[in-house]
């Protein structure tokens, strides 16, 4: 079996799902194409060692479909948001450190209340499982549009707020658990819940944040693991793996590879040339030292290369 090294040494195209960790950074080389989830708005380290390598890096979380939408982070949201209510409601459990709340109730008792920050894929599909287990659920989104769209999908069975600083803190307050997913595609998550908040939460109130990939929208939010998954602030449970998908791995891998091999397929038969599609062009991010992500510079305070510039040299 060929090592990592030798992979990588060999390969022209690396399709992978997780962005290249530290000890591949030797590794990346220029004309090579590297085709994975990148998130390098959170990731100054990975943006340096792409650029320095001069590698064309496509990341998954920015490439548009043909309706303008991102086909290839759909799939993975869909899993992230749907775990998200099941995980919150396990660690709400009395054993696992929670509240001891049963997130449906039962006849007599009340509901547990389901906040959801975002209503995009991740907040619908999250929203989508607490309406199941017949929680109290609440979504906040910036989009009124969205929010009208969830209110005609549940009809009428999920309470839709337009966000603003004020109707977060009102939500959280009263919730017993919340769903991090806001997205701003390829950009950092904003920041909607600071750690003072947290403070005044309910005492064994769950947080999940599934934009931790992108920086995440609670402040004390730090990267875990599915080895070691949560963590405590003031009162409340920390859920903050950076890849939650991996723990259900032959569903992810069969939604995930659905989606991208059409484009994988298309990167193989034409190398650089398939960039002529208007959707892989959107997820370009690196190429030749140039940073072609306006989002990533930003968030990093680098300077950006428009992609046609970039690909014309």
């Amino acid at each position: 079996m060929a090592s990592a090294e030798e992979v990588w040494g060999a390969a022209d195209l690396v399709c992978k799902v997780k962005e290249p960790v530290a000890d591949e950074y030797p590794l990346l080389r220029q004309g090579q194409i590297l085709f994975a989830y990148l998130h390098l708005a959170a990731d100054p380290a990975g943006t340096r060692a792409l650029l320095g390598a001069g590698t064309t890096a496509i990341a998954y979380e920015t490439v548009r479909g043909r309706d303008g939408g991102l086909p290839l982070l759909a799939p993975m949201s869909q899993v992230a948001g749907r775990l998200a209510t099941q995980v919150g409601a396990h660690y709400l459990l009395r054993s696992a450190g929670g509240a001891g709340v049963l997130l449906g109730g039962v006849p007599g008792t009340l509901p547990g209340r389901v906040v959801v920050l975002g209503g995009g894929t991740v907040g619908r599909h999250a929203a989508e499982i607490a309406v199941g287990l017949r929680a109290d659920v609440t979504v906040l989104d910036l989009s009124l549009d969205v929010l009208d769209d969830l209110d005609r999908r549940f009809d009428g069975r999920v309470r839709t707020v337009a966000s603003t600083p004020y109707a977060v803190e009102q939500a959280v307050l009263a919730a017993d658990l919340v769903v991090g997913a806001v997205l701003v595609a390829g950009a950092r998550a904003p920041r909607l819940v600071s750690t003072e908040l947290v403070g005044r939460m309910r005492p064994g109130s769950v947080l999940v944040d599934v934009a931790v990939d992108q920086g995440g929208c609670f402040e004390a939010t730090r990267p875990t693991t599915h080895d070691d998954p949560v963590f405590r602030v003031a009162g409340s449970t920390f859920y903050c793996v950076a890849n939650m998908p991996g723990v259900v791995p032959v569903t992810s891998t069969h939604a995930l590879t659905s989606a991208t091999l059409p484009y994988l397929a298309r990167l193989a038969d034409r190398g650089r040339d398939a960039l002529d599609d208007r959707g892989l062009r959107a997820g370009l991010t690196a190429h030749r030292g140039a940073l072609t992500s306006q989002a990533v510079a930003d968030a990093h305070g680098m300077a950006s290369t428009p992609v046609d510039d970039a690909l014309a040299d």
